[in-house]
C-alpha cells in the first residue's frame, strides 16, 4: 500500500543530475528514510545519468513510500535504447563499461528492481526494504543522564514561520515574535529575504531561494531582530501544499544553541537497533557521509562536513578552517554550534604556539581549555571546555583544519582524535579539489566583474558619477555597505560618498561617519582594517538606548580607541538619535571595515572604505578583488579629477571670450543666441561681440576661428580685442580688418585662418539704422524687410589669415523700421542630416516666416529651425545675431 508520493522532472542537461539527487535525498529524509538514502541518491544518480546524458531525453523521477520500503522510479522518453538482459547463466558485460551500469548496481544494491516499457518510454525502478524497528519508532537515541541532554532556556520558543511560493511571509507565530522582535502586523507581507542572513556565498552554494524550493531542508542561518542584530538559528523546513495545490513553505525555527529541538537524527547514531545497516554492517555516521554523493559546491560539502563531525563524535560544536595559499594562516569556512562572530571568514595563525597542541599541522586534544587559556583563540568566550583537532592534509600539504568541541571537560581522548583523523584522511581530497574548482569560479568571476567594472568607469568623465559607480560596483557584490572618501591637494580627507544595500541606513551611516575622523591617507598597497566605524557606533548606541532609559549620558564609557567619533560643533551639538535608529546603525556597520588606498600618479587622491554588518568579515578573495578594483577606480576619479579641472578651465576661457553682457542700443534691438557643441571640454571657434565705439556708434561683430582649443581660442580672443582696440582709435572697418589680418599672420605658424562680419551701427533719429559692413569671407548677413523679402545685406570679400595684402572695402545699408538682420555662424547654415544641407537658401526660407517677430523671436526661431532640420545634436558651434528696427507704433 503506497502511503506517499512525491514527482519531478529534470530537462535533459548535465545539472539535472545532482537537482535529481537533492530531490531524492530531500525526499527521503523528509519521510524519515535516512538509512536508506545513500543508496537511493546513488541509484538515482546513475538512472538520471542514462536518461539525460545519455538517452539525452527529460527524466521523470517518482518516489513511493510504504509501510516497509521505498521505491524509486526514474522515466525516459528513449524506449528503443538498449537494455542489458541478464539471461540464464549469463553475467553483465564488463562493470568497466559505462553501458547498463545502473542496472548493475540495481543488481548490487536494491532489494528489487525492474524495466518497464510503454509506448513512450521506460521506466526503470528499485525498491530498497527499510530496516526493522519496534513498533511506532522513527528513531530513538540511547538513554541519557541529565547531565548530558541538550541545553536550552527554560522556555524553548520555536518560531512557525510561512512563506509562499514568491518568498513572502504569511505567517507569523507569537514565537516568532518573541525570538525576533518583530510583531506579525510588521513582516506579514514582506519576504523572507529582508530578514535572513544567509551563510552562503553568492555564486557559490545553495540560495534562500532553493533552500525554499526543497521539500525538506535543514540548516543553521541568521534572522535580524528589530534592532538589526542578526540572531544565528536553526531552521527545519517543510514544503507543503494546499487543498488547491498552491505550494509553500513551513519554516519552524529555534536558536541555533537549541538546534537538537528541531534537528534530525542523523543516520547511525539515533538508531534504537544496534547500529546495524541494512545488510549487517556496522555503520559510522560519518563514514555514511562520506560515503555517500558529496555536495556539488565547496560551502554545502563544509556545512555537511562539520554536522556530521559533532554529530559522530557527539559534541556540541564543530568548525572547518582552509588554509591560505602560503600556510601561515588558517580561514573559517564553516561552523556549527559557534557565535556567528566565528563562522565566517575569521583567521586564526597555523602555529599558535611552540608545543605540539601549538600547531594545526599536527592532532592535538585539550581536555579543559579553562586550564590552557588562548590555546584555541577560535574557543575563546564560547563557553567550551574540551576539544580535538586534527588537520587535513592532501600529498603532505597542510590544506586545512577540522574540529570538534564540547562544553563539558575530558569529553575526547585520543580514541576520538584517530576517528575524527580517519575522518579528515577521507575527506580532504574532496574538500582540496572543491576549493579548487570554487577557486577558479571565483577568479573567473572576478576577472567578469573587473572587465565590466573598468567598461563602467571608463564610460564617464564625470567626478560625481564615478564616486556614485565606485560605491554601486562594491555594494552589495563586495560588501555591505561603502563610503568614498576624497583628498585634494594639500587637505584633509572629505567623505564624498555613502552607499548601504539597505537604502534607510545611508543617512544614519553618513551621519557616523561625519562624526568620526577620517582614516589616514596611507599609500601603502592592500587592506588595512579600520575599527573606528564599529566603536563609534556601538558607542552612539549605548549613549542612546541610556539616554532612552532616562540614565545620562555621562555615565556612558567613552571609547578609548583613537580614532573613535569625536563631538562634532554645531548649533545645539550632537543630535540626539533614537536607540532604534542607533542600534541598526551600530548593527549596519558592527562587522568588520576595511580602507583600501585610492592611488594615482604616485599620489593618493582618496580612499574606498568597505564594511560589512555586524559578526561579518571578509573573505580575503574579495579584499583582493576590492583592491584589484580600487587600483582601476583611483585612475577613473583622478582621470575624471583631470577632465573637471579641464573643463572649467575650458568654460573660463569660453567665457573670457565673450562679452559680459549686450549693451542697450536705443532704437535697435539686438539679441545673440550662442551655442557651443560638444561636452563643454573645447574651446569653440565661433565667437560673437556687441560694444560701443564712440557716441551714437556701436560696433558689432560676428566670426568664426578655424578649429577648436587652445590655439583658436587665441585667435579669438586676438580677434575681439583687437577689433574694440582698434575701432576705438577712430579706424573705419577695412582698416580695422586690415590691420586685424597682419596681426594675425604675425602669429606665424600659430596662426588660423578667421571668417568675420564687422560692422558699425548708427541709430538715425527718423527710427532708421546705418550699417557699415565689411564680410570677410563669413556667411552673408540677410535682411528681412516687413513684407517677407530676405536679401543678402553685403558682398562676400575675402577671408582673413591667408593673405598679405586685402584690399577690403565698405558697404553701408539702411534699416527701415520694422527690418531685421540677421548674422549667423557655419554652424547655422551647414546643419546637415544626411546628404541634405540647410544652407543658405534654407536659413532664408526659415527667415521670410519671421515678419513681425521681435529679435529675440527670430533668434529663437532660427535656433529651432536649426535643431529640428537633423535628428541628431548639432555637431558645430553656433552664433545668431539678430538686430531690428522696431516700427513706431511699437
Amino acid at each position: 500500500m503506497i502511503t506517499a508520493r512525491a514527482a519531478a522532472s529534470f530537462e535533459p542537461v548535465g545539472r539535472s543530475v545532482a537537482v535529481a539527487r537533492a530531490f531524492v535525498r530531500d525526499t527521503l529524509h523528509g519521510w524519515g528514510f535516512a538509512d536508506v538514502v545513500d543508496d537511493a541518491v546513488v541509484l538515482t544518480s546513475e538512472l538520471v545519468t542514462n536518461a539525460v546524458v545519455h538517452a539525452g531525453t527529460a527524466a521523470d523521477v517518482q518516489c513511493l513510500r510504504y509501510e516497509t520500503a521505498v521505491r524509486v522510479e526514474v522515466a525516459d522518453h528513449y524506449p528503443d535504447r538498449e537494455i542489458p538482459i541478464q539471461g540464464r547463466g549469463r553475467q553483465f558485460r564488463d562493470p568497466d563499461n559505462e553501458g547498463g551500469r545502473g542496472l548493475l548496481l540495481c543488481a548490487a544494491l536494491a532489494s528489487r528492481w525492474g524495466v518497464e516499457y510503454t509506448g513512450a518510454g521506460k521506466h526503470v525502478w528499485f525498491q530498497l526494504d527499510l530496516p526493522e524497528r519496534p513498533a511506532g519508532t522513527r528513531s530513538a537515541g540511547p538513554v541519557l543522564p541529565a547531565a548530558d541532554l541538550p541545553l536550552t532556556d527554560e522556555s524553548v520558543r520555536v518560531a512557525v514561520v510561512q512563506v509562499d511560493r514568491m518568498g513572502s511571509i504569511t505567517r507569523w507565530n507569537d514565537d516568532a515574535a518573541e525570538l525576533f522582535g518583530h510583531p506579525a502586523a510588521d513582516v506579514v507581507g514582506k519576504p523572507l529575504a529582508d530578514l535572513t542572513a544567509w551563510p552562503q556565498t553568492p555564486g557559490t552554494g545553495i540560495g534562500l531561494a532553493e533552500a525554499l524550493l526543497h521539500s525538506r531542508w535543514e540548516g543553521t542561518y541568521g534572522l535580524r531582530d528589530a534592532d538589526g542584530r542578526v540572531l544565528p538559528v536553526y531552521g527545519s523546513h517543510l514544503r507543503v501544499r494546499d487543498s488547491e495545490g498552491e505550494p509553500s513553505t513551513v519554516i519552524l525555527l529555534v536558536r541555533a544553541d537549541e538546534r537538537a529541538v528541531l534537528q534530525t537524527p542523523s543516520r547511525g547514531s539515533g538508531s534504537a537497533e544496534s547500529g546495524l545497516g541494512q545488510r549487517g554492517k556496522t555503520t559510522d555516521a560519518f563514514e555514511v557521509f562520506i560515503g555517500s554523493p558529496a555536495p556539488d559546491d565547496l560551502d554545502s560539502l563544509l556545512q555537511r562536513t562539520v554536522e556530521r563531525a559533532r554529530d559522530m563524535l557527539d559534541g556540541d560544536a564543530a568548525y572547518l578552517l582552509l588554509a591560505t595559499d602560503d600556510e601561515t594562516e588558517l580561514e573559517v569556512r564553516a561552523s556549527t554550534g559557534l557565535p556567528s562572530a566565528r563562522q565566517r571568514f575569521a583567521r586564526v595563525p597555523v602555529e599558535a604556539g611552540t608545543g605540539r597542541y601549538g600547531s594545526a599541522r599536527m592532532p592535538a586534544v585539550h581536555e579543559d581549555l579553562t586550564a590552557v587559556p588562548g590555546a584555541v583563540p577560535l574557543l575563546s568566550g564560547t563557553g567550551m571546555r574540551s576539544v580535538v583537532t586534527v588537520p587535513l592534509k592532501v600529498e603532505g600539504r597542510l590544506t586545512g583544519s577540522l574540529g570538534v568541541a564540547a562544553e563539558a571537560p575530558g569529553r575526547y581522548n585520543n580514541q576520538e582524535a584517530l576517528r575524527l583523523q580517519f575522518a579528515a584522511d577521507r575527506i580532504a581530497l574532496a574538500v582540496e579539489s572543491a576549493r579548487l574548482t570554487e577557486l577558479e569560479r571565483l577568479r573567473r568571476g572576478s576577472l567578469s566583474f573587473l572587465v565590466e567594472a573598468s567598461d563602467l568607469l571608463a564610460g564617464t568623465l564625470e567626478r560625481d558619477q564615478t564616486l556614485a559607480l565606485m560605491a554601486q560596483m562594491t555594494v552589495p557584490t563586495l560588501a555591505s555597505w561603502c563610503a568614498v572618501y576624497t583628498i585634494a591637494e594639500q587637505s584633509e580627507p572629505e567623505l564624498a560618498f555613502v552607499l548601504h544595500e539597505d537604502e534607510d541606513r545611508i543617512d544614519g551611516i553618513k551621519a557616523l561617519l561625519s562624526q568620526v575622523r577620517p582614516p589616514e591617507p596611507d599609500p601603502t598597497p592592500g587592506a588595512r582594517m579600520w575599527t573606528a566605524p564599529s566603536d563609534a557606533a556601538h558607542s552612539s548606541a549605548l549613549r542612546a538606548s541610556l539616554r532612552s532609559l532616562g540614565v545620562g549620558a555621562r555615565s556612558a564609557p567613552s571609547s578609548s580607541t583613537p580614532n573613535a567619533a569625536t563631538p562634532t560643533s554645531g548649533k545645539g551639538g550632537r543630535a540626539p538619535s533614537a536607540p532604534g535608529v542607533a542600534l541598526a546603525t551600530a548593527a549596519a556597520v558592527g562587522g568588520e571595515t576595511v580602507v583600501l588606498p585610492l592611488v594615482a600618479r604616485n599620489r593618493v587622491i582618496g580612499m574606498l572604505t568597505l564594511g560589512k554588518p555586524a559578526d561579518e568579515r571578509f573573505r580575503q578573495e574579495i579584499l583582493e578583488l576590492a583592491e584589484d578594483l580600487s587600483r582601476r577606480a583611483a585612475l577613473a576619479l583622478d582621470n575624471a579629477r583631470l577632465y573637471s579641472e579641464r573643463t572649467a578651465i575650458s568654460q573660463a576661457l569660453q567665457r573670457s571670450l565673450l562679452p559680459p553682457e549686450l549693451p542697450h542700443i536705443p532704437g535697435v534691438e539686438v539679441e545673440v543666441i550662442y551655442r557651443a557643441a560638444g561636452e563643454g571640454n573645447e574651446v569653440g571657434g565661433d565667437f560673437y561681440d556687441l560694444f560701443p565705439i564712440r557716441d551714437g556708434c556701436w560696433g558689432f561683430a560676428i566670426g568664426d576661428v578655424c578649429g577648436t582649443g587652445p590655439e583658436a581660442a587665441a585667435v579669438t580672443g586676438l580677434a575681439r580685442h583687437a577689433l574694440r582696440l582698434l575701432a576705438r582709435e577712430g579706424f573705419g572697418g577695412p582698416a580695422v580688418l586690415e590691420r586685424l589680418n597682419a596681426a594675425i599672420l604675425d602669429e606665424g605658424a600659430r596662426s588660423r585662418f578667421l571668417t568675420l562680419l564687422y560692422g558699425e551701427l548708427w541709430p538715425q533719429h527718423d527710427g532708421s539704422a546705418v550699417l557699415r559692413m565689411v564680410c570677410a569671407g563669413h556667411p552673408l548677413p540677410l535682411r528681412l524687410r516687413p513684407d517677407g523679402t530676405v536679401e543678402p545685406a553685403a558682398d562676400p570679400q575675402p577671408l582673413l589669415g591667408v593673405m598679405d595684402d586685402l584690399e577690403l572695402y565698405e558697404q553701408t545699408v539702411s534699416l527701415d523700421p520694422g527690418d531685421v538682420l540677421l548674422c549667423v555662424t557655419d554652424g547655422v547654415t551647414e546643419r546637415r542630416e544626411g546628404t541634405r544641407m540647410l544652407g543658405d537658401d534654407g536659413l532664408a526660407d526659415v527667415l521670410s516666416t519671421c515678419t513681425g517677430l521681435t529679435a529675440g523671436a527670430v533668434a529663437a526661431r532660427i535656433q529651432r529651425a536649426v535643431e529640428r532640420f537633423a535628428s541628431d545634436a548639432p555637431s558645430d558651434d553656433m552664433a545668431i545675431l539678430s538686430m531690428r528696427v522696431p516700427k513706431k507704433s511699437e
